[in-house]
């Protein structure tokens, strides 16, 4: 048996209170053994530093706006990571969804290091920092990504999943011999006529 079955089958035991904290332990092990609360934490912790070492010079507002967003959307995975959130929503594909933010915020972020170098003819010590420490936070990001595989290791895609199956027979009841071309169907048999010695005079 697989870990995931063995893990649905002990979860589905318990339920209320003790389900949700059940989920919310295994959740979190699973967060952070395998890296990722780890190396969102330094992502975040990079962008935070970044945006106060910009606080002393002009900065460009396309930069304070995708350091912002990024910080509200890595707040946002690790809050449903860590309260186990994901695991009563199932219908959403979260290691897809947290894999494509990976990448978009590793894109994003090379994009500020571009806007941050090209929006100033000089750098200051600190705005150089920043700099760094954005480029840094994608890195984690990508690091992220490569830390994403291990949860597609040994799946297989299914194929033909969105072919409807064929349809079902309709079960045949027994087949009634033709009729022959000219033949008529037989008659009725006439009915005996009644008893003459019946309601007759004597």
């Amino acid at each position: 048996m697989s870990g995931h079955s063995r893990r649905d089958r002990a979860g589905g035991e318990k339920k209320g209170c003790r389900r949700y904290k059940w989920e919310f332990k295994d959740n979190n092990k699973e967060f952070w053994v395998m890296g990722h609360a780890e190396v969102k934490l330094l992502s975040l912790g990079c962008l935070i530093a970044a945006m106060v070492m910009f606080t002393g010079s002009t900065v460009h507002p396309l930069l304070t706006l995708i350091i912002t967003m990024e910080l509200s959307v890595f707040c946002f995975f690790f809050i449903i990571f860590t309260f186990a959130i994901n695991r009563y929503m199932p219908f959403i594909l979260w290691p897809i969804s947290d894999l494509l933010n990976d990448l978009f915020a590793f894109i994003f972020l090379v994009g500020a290091i571009v806007i941050g170098v090209k929006s100033r003819t000089s750098m200051p010590t600190p705005y150089f920092i920043a700099v760094i420490l954005i480029g840094v936070a994608g890195l984690f990001a990508l690091i992220d990504i490569c830390l994403q595989r291990k949860h597609f290791k040994g799946k297989k895609v299914k194929r033909n999943v969105l072919i409807p199956p064929p349809p079902r027979e309709k079960p045949k009841g027994p087949e009634k011999p033709p009729e022959k071309a000219g033949e008529k169907p037989p008659e009725k048999a006439p009915e005996k006529a009644k008893d003459k010695g019946k309601g007759g005079k004597k």
